[in-house]
């Protein structure tokens, strides 16, 4: 299980509580997410469009615009090179609409093929895109690392845009980094050199956005669909996932707000083919269920289908192309779980899980499914994972990392091993020949400085609170505090010495449990356990003995025998069911 920490921020939150109108818990959780100012708290409480940073502060933004609106004028052909997740897919989506509303019919949109074409743009698109009569290449959420390709296109005479949020690509000098910046007539993107954008951490669709926005305002268009192309790029934030602070936290929640009610049929088409209720949707709904339909056509078929389905204007055909796209989905689970059950046997059988990071080679598994997959094994090993599949020359992989490992910059140091890498601290992908796998794997390794302590999964309590502190209320403050997610997470809270008095198993597949605990004053409670029910116990057994345990869920236990005990962390909610609702807390970790 992992390690409990406290969070042991300080600051008065008697007081702050009272200047703002919040319970001093809450404010003790936005003192832990380095909210400090009375502005900070202000903007994380009750931000809004308005505190948005402008777009002009995006190096290349004003000169983009006004390039692409010249480009308009003189009726040029413009054509959007995408990518193919669903960041890549918003923003081309975003791009096209925006161009469209300034009287840009013509522009049209390449997403690079995941097998076919690779990551990013390439030579062929460039040459296809000369020969087809295109003038100017945007990209969006790729460009940034295509030194070669860029040096490819200026001899072909385009007029190239980037449009990208990714690590440029640097070298490491005595005097500090080098970077290496490809030759393009414009480069949007917060990372590069010289970009004055405070937030660093917006994903490759609220680069797009930015840019329509001043697009819009130089060509005098005033449009409406700026809300709804402002509910992509906050979808998108979320499926990127961006961290959810200061602006990243604004756009989701003004996502969320106007997604209950979409302007986009195809959207509103995702969130009825998997039932959810507008104005219940959360997040969790676009980081788990929504989003990872748009990435299931890129991984398994073609992002042009989930493209199109943004694109869909009419109601029926939008569902039917959701029902698509969520079966696709359905298949690319069942195929991640096979890859995990072989990656989990892989490691087993060599003892890499004495390795400080894994490199896991699947050559049969889909190459689309790497990153899943290395996500799922950083999960149960809490390790950086690096996948490899076979491809169609040489290999392919993805990798992703713990909270103490910047993949991007460890991969940077035994970069001649690749034939092309890129990606972020978290996660990243390349190619390599596969006789040099075993190699990288000794490399990596050998490079590795992670310590034991940073190969320990923590749980960071915000709050120490006793169940009985929690009322309705407190629920209610703790939704301002939504959207959770990377950076922003569901706040935690724990209690000691709680006493398990009964448990009934539930779900499907009985991974589910519903206790009765009770407090020391004797206070009773239901507590709720998703999908850790097998493990919770495991460990029950492990202390009380298996026998025993089992007497008790049956409740045949003697009133001799010594209570089940057990620190809880947890998050309060309310069940509602049949137009009731009733206090639950759902356990996330024990001791």
């Amino acid at each position: 299980m992992a390690k409990w920490r406290i969070a042991a921020k300080k600051a008065d939150f008697e007081a702050i509580g009272r200047e703002h109108g919040i319970d001093p818990v809450i404010a003790r959780i936005i003192r832990n997410r380095d909210r400090i100012t009375p502005e900070e708290i202000r903007e994380y409480l009750y931000g809004e469009i308005t505190d948005l940073p402008s777009g002009d502060l995006l190096k290349g933004v004003p000169e983009a615009a006004a390039l692409l609106a010249e480009k308009i004028r003189k009726k040029k052909k413009l054509r959007i090179i995408g990518d193919y997740d669903a960041d890549g897919i918003c923003a081309s989506y975003i791009l096209k609409r925006g161009l469209t509303l300034c009287g840009d019919t013509g522009a049209d949109i390449v997403i690079p093929h995941r097998i076919k074409d690779g990551y990013g743009i390439n030579c062929q698109l460039l040459l296809q895109a000369h020969e087809e009569g295109v003038d100017t290449i945007l990209t969006c959420d790729n460009g940034i690392a295509a030194i070669e390709e860029f040096d490819y296109a200026a001899g072909l005479g385009l007029t190239c845009i980037i449009t990208d949020h990714h690590e440029p690509v640097y070298e490491e000098t005595e005097e500090g980094r080098s970077y290496r910046l490809p030759v393009a007539d414009i480069i949007i993107d917060p990372k590069q050199p010289g970009c004055s954008y405070p937030n660093k951490q917006i994903c490759g669709a609220a680069v797009a956005w930015k840019l329509m926005i001043k697009l819009w305002e130089i060509m005098g268009v005033v449009t409406a669909e700026r809300e709804e192309l402002l509910e992509l790029a906050g979808f998108a934030t979320v499926c990127d996932v961006m961290e959810l602070l200061g602006e990243n936290r604004i756009l989701v929640k003004e996502a969320l707000r106007r997604m209950r009610h979409s302007g986009n049929p195809g959207l509103r088409a995702l969130m009825k083919v998997y039932e959810i209720d507008g104005e219940r949707l959360s997040a969790y709904h676009i980081g788990f269920l929504l989003g990872p339909c748009l990435n299931a056509a890129g991984r398994l078929d073609t992002a042009l289908r989930a493209l199109e389905l943004l694109q869909c204007r009419k109601e029926r055909e939008a569902i039917f192309l959701a029902a698509q796209l969520k079966e696709l989905n359905e298949s690319r689970k069942e195929m991640t779980e096979r890859g995990v059950q072989e990656g989990i046997e892989q490691i087993c059988r060599n003892g890499w899980d004495k390795d400080r990071v894994m490199v896991v080679f699947l050559p049969d598994c889909h190459e689309s499914l790497a990153g899943i997959i290395a996500g799922r094994l950083r999960e149960i090993y809490y390790r950086p994972v690096f996948v490899i599949t076979g491809s169609r020359e040489g290999v392919k992989g993805s990798a992703r990392s713990i909270e103490s490992y910047s993949l991007y910059e460890e991969m940077t140091k035994c970069k001649e091993l690749f034939t092309k890498y890129g990606g972020h601290r978290q996660a990243a992908g390349f190619s390599m020949e596969e006789e040099k796998i075993d190699t990288f794997r000794e490399r990596i390794n050998a490079l590795c400085t992670l310590q034991p302590e940073d190969m320990e999964e923590k749980l960071l309590i915000d709050v120490p609170m006793p169940f009985s502190y929690v009322t309705r209320e407190l629920i209610r403050q703790l939704e301002l505090l939504e959207p959770f997610g990377m950076g922003n997470p569901k706040p935690v809270f724990a209690q000691k010495g709680m006493t398990f008095l009964s448990c009934r198993v539930m779900g499907r597949h009985g991974d589910m449990a519903r206790f009765t605990v009770a407090d020391s004053g004797g206070n009773r409670f239901c507590l709720v356990l998703f999908r850790k029910f097998e493990k919770w116990k495991e460990d029950a057994g492990n202390i009380y003995g298996s026998h025993r345990l089992e007497r008790w869920m049956k409740g045949q236990e003697t009133g001799t025998e010594e209570p089940i005990v057990m620190d809880v962390s947890y998050y309060p909610s309310l069940n509602e069911y049949m137009g009731r609702s009733e206090l639950q807390f759902v356990m996330l970790d024990w001791k």
